[in-house]
C-alpha cells in the first residue's frame, strides 16, 4: 500500500470539501452510538477489528445490493438478450459510474483496445458517444458490442457471459462486482477509489489496476489478456466467486449483515421511541425519516427473504 493510494486529505491537510468532510467524520464517528457501513465483515477482517476498537459499535450491514430492497432497472437497450448470444465469460462490461468520465485520450485508447482485441463489450456511456468516441468506432463495432446510455448493472454482472468489469473502483461498484462474481480492471479517479483498487488487486486478488492509473491501448490490452486469458485471471475469478458466496451468506437469513441490520433498526427505533416520549407531539427532523425508512426497508427485506427461504430459486 502506498501513500498515493490513500484518499486526498489524509496524507496532507487540504481545505477542499472532501478533506474537510473526512476530518469531521474522524471527529464525529467515535462519538456515535453506532456506525453502520455498507460492507460485510469477512471482506475486511483486520480493518473491522481496528474500527471496532475505536467505535462504540460497528455494524456491517451490506452489501446493500443484497440487504436492502432494490428498484427494478429496465433494460430498454436490450443488453440482456444480447448477452444471451455471447459465449460464457467473453464479454467486457464497462462502467465508470454516474459522475465520472475518463479524459478524451483515455476514451480513445480504451475504444482502440476493444476494437483491436475484438472483445465483445457493453459500455454504459454517460455522455455523447458519437462525439466522444473515435470516428467510426460505433459503426465498426456495432456487431461486436453495445454502447448504451443506461444499463441494468447488477443483472449484467450476474450474467454468465460477462468475464470482466472495467470500473472506476468506487465502493458500490466493487461490491456489485463481488456480488456478481466478476473480476475487475480498475481505473481510479479520486476519493477511496485508489485504495479500493490497491485492495482488490493486492489484498483480495480479484482484479488489477493500470500502470500509472491511465488507459493506454497497450496497457488496456495487457490487463484484458491477464483477466480473460491467463491462469492468473482464472484464479481471480475463483477468488471473487469465493467472496460472492461469503457476501451471500452474510446477507442471508442468519447472516451477520442481516443481524446487524436488525440491530441498527432497533437502535433507530429506540431513538424514535425516546424522542416521542420527550416530545408528545411527535418526532421531527432527520432521525424520524431515517428510522421510518430503515424500519420499512427492514420489514420488506425480512419478508422477501422469508419468501425466498421457502421458495428457493435455481
Amino acid at each position: 500500500m502506498k501513500a498515493a493510494d490513500l484518499p486526498e486529505g489524509l496524507v496532507e491537510v487540504k481545505e477542499d470539501p472532501f478533506s474537510m468532510m473526512l476530518d469531521k467524520m474522524g471527529e464525529a464517528l467515535p462519538r456515535a452510538t453506532a456506525v453502520a457501513i455498507n460492507s460485510f465483515t469477512a471482506v475486511h477482517g483486520p480493518i473491522a477489528h481496528e474500527l471496532e476498537s475505536r467505535f462504540h459499535m460497528l455494524l456491517n450491514v451490506g452489501p446493500f445490493i443484497l440487504t436492502t430492497p432494490q428498484s427494478v432497472t429496465l433494460d430498454n437497450e436490450g443488453c440482456l438478450p444480447w448477452l444471451n448470444t455471447q459465449e460464457e465469460g467473453s464479454v467486457v462490461y464497462i462502467s465508470f459510474g454516474s459522475v465520472i468520465m475518463p479524459p478524451p485520450h483515455e476514451l480513445a485508447a480504451l475504444a482502440d483496445a476493444l476494437e483491436e482485441g475484438k472483445y465483445p463489450f457493453i459500455w454504459a456511456f454517460r455522455g455523447n458517444p458519437e462525439k466522444q468516441l473515435p470516428d467510426g468506432f460505433l459503426e465498426r463495432t456495432k456487431t461486436q458490442g453495445k454502447v448504451v446510455g443506461w444499463a441494468p448493472q447488477m443483472q449484467i454482472l450476474k450474467h454468465s457471459a460477462v468475464g470482466v468489469c472495467m470500473t472506476h473502483g468506487g465502493w458500490n461498484s466493487v461490491l456489485d462486482c463481488i456480488v456478481g462474481g466478476v473480476p475487475m480492471i480498475s481505473r481510479p479517479f479520486f476519493g477511496d477509489q485508489m485504495l479500493n483498487t490497491a485492495t482488490l488487486e493486492h489484498v483480495w486478488g480479484i482484479g488489477v489496476g493500470l500502470e500509472n492509473n491511465v488507459f493506454t491501448k497497450e496497457e488496456t490490452l495487457r490487463v484484458l489478456e491477464i483477466i480473460m486469458s491467463s491462469e492468473k485471471g482464472k484464479t481471480m475469478r475463483e477468488k471473487v466467486v469465493e467472496l460472492k458466496d461469503i457476501a451471500m451468506e452474510a446477507a442471508g437469513p442468519e447472516g451477520d449483515s442481516t443481524k446487524n441490520f436488525c440491530t441498527f433498526a432497533d437502535i433507530l427505533s429506540g431513538l424514535h421511541h425516546d424522542r416521542m416520549h420527550q416530545h408528545p407531539h411527535g418526532l421531527r427532523g432527520i432521525r424520524h425519516k431515517i428510522a421510518g425508512a430503515f424500519a420499512a426497508a427492514h420489514h420488506r427485506f425480512a419478508r422477501r427473504h422469508h419468501h425466498h427461504h421457502h421458495h428457493p430459486k435455481h
